[in-house]
């Protein structure tokens, strides 16, 4: 059974793009925040705060219950990591992952953050990720398909010999966090749902720097973390797909 896809207007698109803008510009004051010592509480206290005088607010709070306006991973956990008073040290990574919601219109983006200099391995992997990200975004054509995007996230991984964390997809979002198609980081070309223009999608490579991708979720329900103890790391944009090609919203 397909889903269907939800193809948004250009009006709608400047929504979520206004929600994307509050999300580009809260990332860029988290990225000056990032310093050993502070905690992934603070950042959370932050980010609730500086959503609320742009008149926004964290769509994860409250979605199944999850507590915090931000999800925080730090080191070996990938991803949905609870914000707390762990303080970061110098050669940590850490992901900060949010949702944005501006008069009912949803932007989602995740950015891997250094903590002071890091190790050549963790840079590595920081590297590779992120070009992966931007390697999924250069297919997302009218007239690709789904597993076209998937397929360059994945080459950037395998000839780095970095893992996949499979469960872990992109999606379509609008109104809601998650909408169709399923984005994953993974695929073969010319394969899964069509691209067309006035589809707003998320592209999220979530890599680790043990070559299988393998993950297990803690007793919360929420934090994923790598199997082989291995450092994790996580980008997200959101981007709308138009006639001339895929534009970021969340930049």
């Amino acid at each position: 059974m397909h889903l269907k896809i939800n193809l948004k207007s250009k009006e709608e698109i400047a929504r979520i793009r206004e929600a994307g803008s509050i999300l580009a510009e809260c990332h860029g004051e988290i990225a000056k925040l990032i310093a050993p010592g502070i905690t992934t509480a603070e950042i959370d206290s932050f980010v609730e705060s500086f959503l609320a005088g742009k008149g926004a607010t964290p769509e994860q709070k409250g979605y199944r219950g999850f507590p915090y306006a931000t999800c925080a991973s730090i080191n070996e956990v990938v991803c949905h990591g609870f914000p707390g008073d762990q303080k970061l040290q110098k050669g940590d990574i850490v992901t900060i992952d949010m949702v944005v919601n501006k008069k009912g219109w949803l932007a989602d983006s995740a950015w891997s953050y250094r903590v002071g200099e890091v190790s050549p391995e963790a840079e590595r992997l920081l590297k590779t990720t992120e070009k992966a990200l931007f390697a999924g975004i250069g297919q997302a054509l009218p007239g690709n398909r789904v597993g076209d995007i998937g397929y360059a996230v994945q080459r950037v991984a395998q000839e780095a010999g970095i893992g996949i964390v499979k469960p872990l997809i992109g999606h379509g979002i609008g109104q809601r966090m998650h909408e169709p198609p399923d984005v994953p980081n993974f695929g073969r070309p010319h394969t899964g749902a069509k691209l067309q223009p006035g589809m707003v999608i998320t592209i999220e490579p979530i890599f680790t720097l043990g070559e299988t991708g393998a993950v297990f979720w803690d007793n919360d329900g929420w934090t994923i973390r790598s199997a082989d103890g291995s450092l994790g790391a996580h980008y997200e944009h959101t981007l709308a797909i138009l006639e001339e090609g895929p534009v970021i919203l969340t930049s």
